[in-house]
């Protein structure tokens, strides 16, 4: 069991968090959720002993080992990948390597031999004997290569180096888990995995994540960040967004009886719980969502951006035309082939296991970057609304207000009207008059969201759009593009999102694309497809 107890946090006059009160017990997974900036890294750190709290306590049972993914990804640059893994279970490797000194000396006495017997009795009881095949078993579910175990981690790419060190944490059956962002850079095979792990995991694991996704199928339980307190809420992500709206609506409602509001509560969870997750938690999770407290359930104090596309005009018949585009970085080939029509009505998804190909495919179709042949037409009609991976371009060295920044994209000269695109990005007030160049990611991401929506575009082209975005962005961004009337293409990591919005999915491989109308689950569980797939990146 892992327990906080009155703890607080401040940094100067600003307070993250206050009389922190929690019980995390084994068997569940914790979702930790939060505005940008409420504090969900910082309380993982707390957890692990990073960084002290300005009162209270965190105590685990005694003997419990919690393992903690790293973040910093030279960390071990000197070692091998196969060490580093096994350097997650810092007392085995411990004597993994007193063991193996003293039998490395020459003039090996007794009183090395009885030591040497005891580390060996330790070993053999932490089951030191299977911990390499344990190590290499972990990495190949993590789709790192096996000709890379015995690598230098400085050899491996940024992907691989994530990968690898997510390894690590999960290395020797940790009693406590933490994972702060652990799908970043993944693909989703290897995402997939990683949720059957977590499923299958009997200890605590608390997890931070903007997959929404991955939190309904891992999470047992979500520790929400709000008000400056630290709450624990039974059932995934999406029961607590629609819970805690189904709240937030009720407040509103004052004429409402609270009988009434309970029993409409009432309804709210027992259907949920009826029509609980179909994964492997299944089961346990319906009886946790059926003792529920209605109590537990609360309004939260959350704002969600208003992302709203409409057209000024709706699109024509030819919309675009793509044929035989290739492209090849450094020698390697990111696609070639690619022939395909887009069709009103058209939500196209585009993948790749190689996320560069996928930037520069976008890239190319607005006309920045350069195809190593074939062609490509968009149609008379088509207002394109485009969105990149980077925008730095659009911010650095910007002495710009937020007004005067989005005004250069309009023949407005109504500040009102601009502020009002501003304004439903959660922009308000002063906020409008902070320097372009000094926004977060986050901030960057929801102004190029104004300037799209201030287009009024029929088509829209959006390379990871929810990179930096915090989870109420994404859900009210998934919201928006459910809803919008014209035409998407877009690629994204985002499970949940690419689900929802996309009713085509068009993958690009070096050996030409797979085009198939359908959901990306059914494209993912589609036999022939996934043959198709692997075929098709054999050599690469």
């Amino acid at each position: 069991m892992l327990s906080v107890s009155n703890l607080s946090l401040r940094f100067g006059k600003r307070t993250l968090f206050e009389d922190v009160n929690l019980k995390f017990t084994e068997g569940n997974c914790y979702g930790v959720i939060g505005a940008n900036g409420a504090g969900k890294s910082t309380f993982l750190k707390i957890l692990s002993g990073e960084i002290g709290p300005n009162s209270g306590n965190v105590a685990m049972t005694p003997g419990a080992r919690m393992t903690v993914l790293k973040q910093d990804h030279h960390a071990f640059d000197d070692c091998q990948v196969l060490e580093t893994v096994l350097r997650g279970h810092e007392e085995l490797y411990r004597i993994m390597k007193e063991k193996d000194e003293i039998y490395m000396k020459e003039d090996f006495s007794e009183e090395d031999g009885i030591r040497a017997s005891e580390l060996e009795a330790q070993f053999a009881e932490m089951d030191g004997w299977n911990a390499e095949s344990d190590a290499a078993t972990l990495l190949s579910g993590l789709r790192v290569k096996e000709e890379l175990h015995y690598r230098q981690m400085s050899e491996l790419s940024g992907s691989e180096k994530v990968r690898v060190l997510l390894a690590q944490a999960l290395f020797g059956n940790p009693d406590i888990l933490l994972l702060d962002e652990p799908t970043n850079d993944l693909d989703v095979e290897t995402i997939a995995w990683l949720e059957d792990f977590l499923l299958d995991f009997k200890n605590i694991v608390i997890v931070v994540s903007h997959d929404r996704h991955f939190l309904d199928t891992v999470c047992t339980h979500m520790v929400d960040i709000d008000f400056s307190k630290i709450s624990i809420h039974t059932g995934n992500y999406t029961f607590w967004y629609e819970s805690s709206q189904l709240a937030l609506k009720q407040r509103a409602d004052q004429n409402k009886k609270m009988e009434d509001k309970k029993k409409e509560l009432q309804a709210f969870v027992e259907r949920f719980a009826a029509n609980a997750s179909k994964s492997k938690q299944a089961t346990s999770r319906k009886k946790l969502l059926e003792k529920i407290n209605l109590e537990e359930i609360v309004p939260s104090s959350r704002k969600y951006p208003g992302i709203i596309f409409q057209q000024e005009r709706e699109v024509g018949n030819q919309i675009l035309e793509v044929s035989g585009l290739s492209k090849s970085v450094e020698g390697n080939v990111l696609f070639s082939d690619v022939n395909f029509t887009v069709a009103k009505g058209d939500k196209i998804a585009f993948l790749s296991r190689n996320g560069l190909a996928v930037n520069h495919f976008f890239s190319i179709l607005n006309g920045e970057g350069e195809a190593d042949g074939g062609a490509y037409k968009w149609g008379v009609t088509v207002n394109k609304g485009y969105q990149p991976v980077e925008n730095s371009k659009f911010f650095e060295n910007c002495d710009l207000n937020l007004v005067e920044w989005l005004q250069q994209f309009t023949t407005s000269e109504d500040e009102v009207y601009i502020r009002g695109f501003l304004g439903r990005m959660l922009f308000s007030g002063e906020e409008t008059q902070k320097a372009a160049k000094v926004l977060s990611g986050g901030e960057k991401v929801r102004c190029m969201l104004s300037k799209i929506m201030l287009q009024k575009p029929n088509v829209l082209l959006l390379d990871e759009p929810t990179n930096h975005l915090d989870l109420e962005s994404i859900t009210a961004y998934n919201n928006g593009l459910k809803d919008f009337a014209g035409t998407v293409l877009f690629s994204s990591h985002d499970h949940e999102f690419v689900q929802t919005v996309a009713n085509r999915i068009i993958e690009l491989t070096p050996a030409g694309i797979i085009d198939k109308h359908t959901t990306f689950e059914e494209y993912l569980a589609d036999e022939q497809v996934q043959a198709r797939r692997e075929a098709m990146y054999k050599d690469v």
